[in-house]
């Protein structure tokens, strides 16, 4: 029987690449829906479709409890520590440690999703003390693959990971970064 994961920290803030990742808080939930109710997060992602004030709430809430329970954490991607411009993930996995993001409409085209990524991508290595952090995107995801790419990322040949989520099939290809 293996022993659960450690536990996260109750507060987390990275700092680098000209960004802050830091703990949602509940004055974002007003701005969530903006950066996460579009068609393509819908598409792209396991997140609610609809994405509405519920589901901003819902989402801080499972946010807290699967960092409780040190399996995830979700941080708001931002400029300075001040509003939110999207999300990273961190979530230990039977397949890796795992990254994962979403950049809100409004805010793509700036290289914030592949910066999130390496800052996320250094918090596993340095503090976490991880050897590798994968991604796990659709090969038709081109803006995804940029990111992969630009973030310094190589596709593993290692299998498909195949399923369907919200009604539609998936296979995802998993890329990999090995700490440096």
């Amino acid at each position: 029987m293996s022993s659960p994961p450690p536990p996260f920290p109750a507060r987390i803030e990275l700092a680098g690449e000209g960004l802050v990742l830091r703990d949602w808080v509940e004055g974002d939930l007003g701005a969530m829906p903006a950066l996460f109710d579009h068609p393509d997060i819908a598409y792209w992602t396991p997140m609610v479709s609809p994405f509405d004030g519920a589901a901003a709430r819902a989402r801080l809430e499972r946010e807290r409890r699967l960092r409780a329970e040190g399996t995830t954490i979700l941080l708001a991607v931002t400029a300075d520590g001040g509003a939110p411009l999207g999300e990273v993930m961190l979530r230990r996995a039977p397949e890796g440690t795992e990254i994962g993001y979403a950049i809100g409409p409004a805010h793509r085209g700036q290289g914030l999703a592949a910066r999130a990524v390496r800052v996320m991508a250094a918090y596993a290595f340095e503090e976490l003390g991880v050897a590798r952090v994968i991604l796990e995107l659709e090969a038709e995801n081109a803006a995804s693959v940029a990111v992969a790419t630009k973030a310094g990322f190589r596709l593993l040949d290692v299998p498909l990971i195949t399923g369907e989520e919200k009604g539609r099939p998936f296979a995802l290809q998993t890329w990999g970064l090995d700490r440096p």
